[in-house]
């Protein structure tokens, strides 16, 4: 009974530094989360004591709210394009920047300081006056002789406005390829030279097929990362989502709904869905892995 009993206290103390972790995620994070499953269920509005309406929110959101498809719809065309765009100029860089030059841990550094800035609050201002009326854009066009316009007010542009300010912030993924790209045998490039195979088909039979597990890792967050995205949206629309809707992203929907309208049953409702829409498309995206991703010690 003796040798059972060091153990049992070895992991008694070890449990006990963990518990402040423990007690912070049940009271921060499964608490909350718990609650939130039931208030999807009802009438509240943060005031009044919850009135239950069964899935009477659900059934709203799927077939009256129109507003909710236009957010849906948005939000899926900015992660369609915004997270491989972004993955592409990241892998671009990372292959640049991979190169022996001289300098190349400053030019690393000056790359990845829009991702250390994320989606601040700063940046997104600074983007709105950038593609705004009288802005960087709009005099440039003008130098060149087309009629300058604010990008940001225009229905059809202000998405895309969004999307070039997730493209640009590709510090995080390029460094994570840098580190992949590190990993690649110098040998197979030697070998493949001496086969007579360009710079091109260098990538496609070399760089490509060694670093699919680095791009599925990176796809996985970038999905994830496009699907939360909430304050560029805010803050060039100015909270709206304009101009018709165009930036109406489904987490400033969301945010419309449970602190605007004091819908929170409702917008609980809302992020559940867009909890199963992520992990759908999450799964989805494992699944396809199968059939591109390449590991090394697959076969042994």
């Amino acid at each position: 009974m003796a040798r059972f009993r060091r153990p049992l206290g070895e992991n008694t103390a070890g449990y006990l530094f963990l518990l402040p972790w423990f007690i912070g995620l049940t009271v921060f994070l499964a608490g909350p989360t718990l609650v939130s499953l039931g208030l999807s269920f009802t009438d509240y509005n943060l005031l009044d004591v919850p009135n239950w309406v069964g899935v009477r929110n659900y059934e709203r959101l799927f077939t009256q709210d129109r507003r909710y498809h236009n957010a849906l719809m948005v939000t899926l065309t900015y992660v369609m394009f915004a997270a491989p765009l972004n993955l592409a100029f990241a892998l671009a860089l990372a292959m640049a920047l991979n190169a022996r030059i001289k300098g190349l841990g400053a030019y690393r550094a000056v790359y990845y300081i829009p991702s250390l800035l994320g989606g601040s609050v700063a940046v997104s201002i600074l983007w709105r006056q950038i593609f705004g009326l009288g802005g960087i854009v709009s005099q440039i066009l003008g130098f060149f002789g087309f009629e300058g316009s604010s990008w940001v007010s225009s229905p059809s542009q202000a998405l895309w406005t969004l999307i070039i300010l997730h493209v640009w912030q590709f510090g995080s993924p390029m460094v994570i390829f840098l580190a992949g790209l590190k990993q690649v045998p110098a040998e197979l490039y030697e070998a493949a030279s001496i086969d007579g195979a360009g710079p091109w088909r260098q990538f496609r039979v070399i760089t490509v097929p060694m670093l699919t597990p680095v791009i599925f890792f990176n796809l996985v967050l970038q999905i994830i990362n496009s699907f939360q995205a909430f304050t560029p949206a805010f803050i060039v629309s100015g909270g709206t989502g304009g101009p018709l809707d165009s930036t109406l992203f489904y987490t400033l929907y969301l945010y419309l709904q449970g602190f605007g309208n004091f819908r929170m049953g409702y917008a609980a409702a809302m992020g559940w869905i867009l909890l199963v829409i992520i992990g759908a498309v999450t799964a989805l995206a494992f699944f396809s892995s199968r059939y591109w991703v390449h590991y090394e010690d697959a076969g042994r």
